[in-house]
This record gives structure tokens, C-alpha cells and sequence, in this order.
């Protein structure tokens, strides 16, 4: 894994006229993530029995019903986006559950667009269906949104942010989030610290659609410098960082060391070499202490997932791929016979990682899990050979043709599976017969997958020789321009967040938690492919959120 990638082994590889080949770059980040010394048992004791003694004082403040509803959220939504709220899960329920209840709540509510914003989006966040029907008050006789709300900069910020939790057909939200994102762009040259940075980052990245740990961080910056912060609240937040991100270093480590020991930088030269963006895309999913397990299997899942598809893609001759397709089907280790070598060692790699995973599950009595995440692999297979069909006939197929395939081989769904195997007991059989059969929010969450995809990175696969990407099926099919694609795509992906949205309201098909790793998906795919393929081609930006979640504490 270290820096000399692609300066090795593809002089090695025969044949490679015949085969569309990409020179991507190597891993940044050489062997930097092997190692990593924890700190003494004894500190980190220390530190654990403060952040208990922390947790104690704001547990008692949030529970503290005493104060009026505008300042209880406040204090949820601090606690939220801080990045703290698992560990009041109980208590922010127990509160909103309250608000919800005794709607519409007080006088301290009343005529403040602020308030109204954030109490909509507390509660629409918790599956609550509060109705949008509250922001007609805000509208003059014309039915516009008055126009004395563009000078109260907070209240605006909080109706945009509220926008984003509309479903399909709340049109006043629409109006909302057109109107606040036009305004807050023509005023954020003028405002000042810490309305000009908090203003900038939310039309960069709402709230709704950042990654919990990446916005903690971001928003413990701007916490501290708030006049009104409460200090208990921000030195937990900061401790509580510190030691997350210890724990996600020690995870990286162990899985670096796996991935080095596979030596696929050698024996599969052409394919990404990207293991910390695999990490970072999975903690993403779920940072929280208690999916260690789940993390290193849906690491580990998507790191051979992206190998593969870069077997399918960047390097198998279509005959290969066929043996290929053919001894994952049978997913038996003496298929390993018919493959060229450098399938054999992706091959056994990738029934090792599944053995793993059920020899954890029988200990907890669910061997059972494993299936489904084997049949959602082969899937994955079965719709990347698809693709790769297609291309051998240079067939461009229709867009619904391509949709049906594309949305699989996204990974969404077999990622979404695999995901749910290391949840512990709130994961039933039922979840996962629900899951399998592609759900409103997981064919949603697979369209934001694909079509952000196929936006960032069409022109740069169509370089090479690659399968027509969403954008090439839509302009040969309807005759239309890029431009006039690239519209109709972020129109559809509009479309799908109000989905995954409306599957959130109570009562859900499955538990939140479940519903939330979809959500978390569709929210990593966001912040991958916001103005590029960041995790194809690693720059600026995963860096720094690769520095800012796995290098730097926080001071």
C-alpha cells in the first residue's frame, strides 16, 4: 500500500491492448495508518470517567422540562449537531415525543420563523409528521414569504435548513428553500463571522445531507464562539471526539494491516487502491463505539466490492469475466481452478472476508444473516457483468433498461444488507426479508447513488473504453443536451431525498436505526461526489476530511 503503487506490476500483466485499462493514481497515504499506539489504559480510563461524569450533567439538563420549548431545542439541537446525540437517545425522544404532543406549544413559538423552522426539523428528523401547514403564517396576502423575513439572516438559515426535510407535494417547502437559498446567497457577502461561515457551509452542505462526524466537527468550531454555549456541552463534545476518533485510528490500523497482507497493489495493480476512503465512506454509515464489528466487515465488504468492480470495469476481458461471474455464483473455493490468477487471489479474499462473517455470526446464534449478504453479492456480480455485456456488444440501452441495472450494481442495496449484519438484535429476519426486496428508501437512496455518480464521472469513464453511463443512455434516447440531462438527473435525485424523507414518518416500515443507514448512504454519496468523483480521484476535500475525521484531534 505504499506509494510505489502503479509504478510496479502492470508491466507484469499480458495483454493489455486488448483490455480498457485507467492509470488511476496510487494510495495517498502510504503505510501512514498501519500503526497506531493508543494512549495508556490509565489515561483513557480517566478521560472515560469524565465524559461519564459530563454525559451525567447535560442528561439532567435536557430532561430539565422546566424551561420553555424554544430553549429544550436549542439544547437538542446542539446536543445533535455536536455529534452527541447517541448517547441521549432516550431522553431527546422522551422530549420531542412531548413537544409533538402538546402541539402547538406556548407563546415563546409564536411569529418567530427561527423557532418554527427548528422545531419542524427536530421533529420531522424524528419521524414525527408535524405539518408544513405552520409556515402560512410567514405568507402575505399574495401568498409570498413576507418579505421582512430576507433581514432576519438565523430565522432564514432555519427554514432553509427546514426545507430539506419536505416530502413530495409540500409545496410551500419548495417555495421555502428556493426562497432562503435565494437570498442567502445575495446576502452572504455582506454578513459577518460566524453568520457568513455557517451561512456558506449550509448551501454547501445542509444539514440533512452532511456526515454527522464531519459536521460535529465543523460545528464545534462555531459552538465554541457562540456567546451563549454551554460549557459542559462543548467540553463533552470535544472529549467525546477525541475518543471516538481514537478508537476509529485503532480500527483503520487493523484493517490496513489486513489490506496490506493481501498485497492486491501488486497482484491487482489496475485496480483503486483506496482502503482509507473505503473506511472513511464506512464511518459515514455508522461511527458510533459500539459497531466496531460492523465497521471492519462493511469496510473490508466494500473495499473487495470496489476491487471487483474495477475487475469488471478496468481490466477482465470479457471471457474472463464470465469464468468470473460463473465461480461467484457457485461461491465455492474449487470454482478457483477455472480463473486466470489474478482472479484467484480477489477470489479467495473475498470468500475469506464472508467467512469471517459467518463465523462471527454463529457465536451470536445468527447464521443466518450471512446468506443474504452472500446472495446480495453475487447480485452486485450478476449486474456488473451486465454492464460489462453491454458493452462487449456496444449496446447503449435504454435509460429504464440501464436504471434497472445501474441501480443495483451502485452497491446501495448489497451495501444496505451487509450493513444490517452487524446491528446487534434490533436487526429481526423480517428487516432483512424487508430490505431485500428494495424498499421506497433503498431504490431511492440507489438513485441518488447512481445518477450523482453518473454526473461527476460520465466524461472521464467515456475516455476509455466503458459501459454508456445514465447520461449517454438519456442523451440518445430523449435527444437531449448534457446540460439539459445533468437537470433532469438532479431534478430526479431531488426527488428521491423527499422519498427517503417520507419513509422516516412514523410508523416506519422497520426501526430508525435501520432506516438511518440508508439515510447515511445516500449522505456519504453527497459529500463523495459534490463537484467531483472524490473518492476515484482523491483531492483537496477528502483529504481534509479524511485529516479532520482520522489525523487531527481536536485541540
Amino acid at each position: 500500500m505504499s506509494g510505489q503503487v502503479l509504478a510496479s506490476p502492470l508491466g507484469q500483466f499480458p495483454d493489455l491492448e486488448n483490455r480498457p485499462v485507467v492509470k488511476y493514481h496510487p494510495n495517498i497515504w502510504g503505510d501512514q495508518f498501519l500503526s497506531h499506539t493508543p494512549e495508556d489504559e490509565v489515561t483513557r480510563a480517566c478521560k472515560e470517567k469524565q465524559l461519564e461524569d459530563l454525559k451525567e450533567e447535560i442528561r439532567r439538563k435536557l430532561m430539565n422540562t422546566a424551561g420553555n420549548t424554544s430553549q429544550q431545542l436549542k439544547f437538542i439541537d446542539a446536543v445533535q449537531r455536536l455529534g452527541l446525540a447517541y448517547h441521549f437517545e432516550r431522553e431527546i425522544e422522551e422530549v420531542l415525543q412531548h413537544i409533538y404532543d402538546s402541539y402547538p406549544n406556548g407563546d415563546d413559538m409564536e411569529g418567530d420563523i427561527y423557532n418554527v423552522a427548528l422545531q419542524f426539523r427536530l421533529l420531522r428528523q424524528a419521524g414525527f409528521n408535524i405539518s408544513c401547514g405552520l409556515f402560512n403564517e410567514f405568507k402575505d396576502e399574495k401568498g409570498n414569504f413576507k418579505k421582512a423575513l430576507i433581514s432576519d439572516v438565523r430565522g432564514m438559515l432555519g427554514l432553509y435548513e427546514a426545507a430539506h426535510l419536505r416530502v413530495r407535494g409540500e409545496d410551500i417547502l419548495d417555495e421555502a428553500l428556493a426562497f432562503t437559498t435565494t437570498h442567502l446567497r445575495s446576502m452572504v457577502e455582506h454578513l459577518e463571522y460566524p453568520f457568513a461561515e455557517q451561512v456558506v457551509h449550509a448551501l454547501k452542505q445542509p444539514i440533512r445531507r452532511g456526515l454527522e462526524r464531519l459536521e460535529a466537527r465543523w460545528y464545534i468550531s462555531i459552538y465554541q464562539d457562540e456567546t451563549s454555549h454551554d460549557r459542559t456541552l462543548l467540553k463533552l463534545a470535544k472529549l467525546d471526539f477525541n475518543l471516538v476518533q481514537s478508537l476509529h485510528k485503532e480500527e483503520l490500523s487493523n484493517i490496513s494491516r489486513w489490506w496490506k497482507k493481501l498485497d492486491f497493489a501488486t497482484k491487482l495493480p489496475f485496480a483503486r487502491d483506496r482502503l482509507v476512503e473505503c473506511y472513511f465512506w464506512i464511518l459515514g454509515f455508522y461511527f458510533e463505539p459500539q459497531y466496531v464489528w460492523a465497521r471492519r466487515i462493511l469496510t473490508k465488504t466494500i473495499a473487495l466490492t470496489s476491487t471487483m468492480d474495477d475487475i469488471y470495469d478496468a481490466y477482465g476481458t470479457f471471457e474472463e469475466l464470465k469464468l468470473f461471474t460463473a465461480a461467484i455464483e457457485r461461491w465455492d473455493i474449487n470454482s478457483i481452478d477455472h480463473l486466470p490468477e489474478y482472479m484467484k487471489h480477489f477470489y479467495v479474499a473475498l470468500l475469506d472476508v464472508y467467512k469471517e462473517i459467518e463465523e462471527e455470526m454463529e457465536k451470536e446464534g445468527n447464521q443466518y444473516r450471512v446468506q443474504y449478504a452472500i446472495e446480495a453479492m453475487k447480485n452486485q456480480a450478476r449486474a456488473y457483468f451486465h454492464e460489462a455485456k453491454w458493452l462487449h456488444e456496444g449496446r447503449i440501452p435504454t435509460v429504464e433498461e440501464y436504471m434497472s441495472v445501474a441501480q443495483v450494481s451502485s452497491g446501495d442495496s448489497m451495501l444496505t444488507i451487509t450493513s444490517f449484519i452487524g446491528m446487534g438484535k434490533i436487526v429481526t429476519k423480517e428487516a432483512f426479508d424487508w430490505v431485500i426486496t428494495n424498499p421506497k428508501i433503498v431504490t431511492a437512496s440507489s438513485v441518488i447513488s447512481r445518477l450523482m455518480d453518473d454526473i461527476t464521472s460520465h466524461k472521464f469513464e467515456q475516455k476509455r473504453g466503458h459501459v454508456a453511463s445514465g447520461v449517454e443512455c438519456y442523451m440518445k434516447q430523449y435527444g437531449a443536451s448534457e446540460e439539459e440531462v445533468y437537470d433532469k438527473f438532479q431534478k430526479q435525485v431531488e426527488d428521491a431525498c423527499k422519498d427517503i424523507n417520507e419513509e422516516f414518518l412514523r410508523p416506519t416500515a422497520v426501526p430508525m436505526p435501520l432506516l438511518m443507514r440508508v439515510l447515511n448512504l445516500s449522505r456519504v454519496m453527497y459529500v463523495i461526489y459534490t463537484g467531483g468523483d472524490g473518492y476515484t480521484h482523491v483531492g483537496k476535500v477528502m483529504k481534509n476530511n479524511v485529516a479532520s475525521l482520522l489525523i487531527h484531534p481536536i485541540a
